[in-house]
């Protein structure tokens, strides 16, 4: 039987929108939650803008994004995420915006 696997936490930043954000963004801001999470898996992973609602949302428990980001550190998986890992986690989070969408 394998090891078991303790997942490492990466770097969260909570913060407000830019003024060029705003800018962008217009009148649909008001929709928006007021903060989002900048998501830093290392160095050279970020994910910029991801909502509040999206990054805290569970499911059986557990906050899918930080779960689905823990299981691939580098550490734990022992190799660098590849490009396909990364547009997938883009596709869970247009996911979780369209299961919100849908609960309103």
């Amino acid at each position: 039987m394998g090891e078991a696997v303790i997942p490492v936490q990466g770097r969260i930043v909570e913060r407000a929108y830019t003024p060029e954000e705003r800018a962008v963004l217009g009148a649909a801001i008001s929709v928006l939650c007021p903060t989002m999470f900048d998501t830093y898996l290392n160095g050279n992973a970020v994910w910029h803008n991801v909502l509040a609602a999206v990054w805290c949302y569970k499911l059986g428990g557990y906050q899918v994004l930080k779960k689905w980001l823990s299981y691939r550190e580098r550490l734990i998986l022992g190799r660098v995420l590849m490009p396909e890992e990364v547009g997938y986690f883009a596709k869970v989070v247009r996911r979780i915006v369209a299961r919100l969408n849908m609960a309103e």
